[in-house]
């Protein structure tokens, strides 16, 4: 069972001043890949699994946004770790 949910939202800064929209569907897809379950939500995107794995997905994240072309890159992250295990569902399901 997963351990953490971690919600980020990726702030790039384009080298040409453009559109940021093509720089989080990036992020998004390294996260698609990584192969963790994760919802997309209007400002951050939260994903489920390991601690570790995750940081890791993150760092993936911040590298790719600078080999295509953002000067830099601001990653705002909230973290529950709960050993025992954790879900999105379990925190959501009185919702759905």
């Amino acid at each position: 069972m997963a351990n953490a949910l971690v919600s980020i939202q990726i702030i790039p800064k384009p080298a040409d001043g453009g559109d940021v929209i093509p720089y989080v569907d990036e992020a998004i897809a390294i996260i698609h890949e990584s192969g963790v379950k994760y919802e997309v939500h209007p400002l951050e995107t939260t994903m489920e699994g390991e601690l570790t794995h995750l940081f890791s997905i993150i760092e993936k994240m911040n590298v790719r946004m600078m080999e295509i072309g953002s000067t830099n890159v601001i990653s705002q992250i909230k973290v529950l770790y709960q050993p025992q295990g954790i879900t999105m569902d379990t925190l959501t399901e009185k919702y759905r």
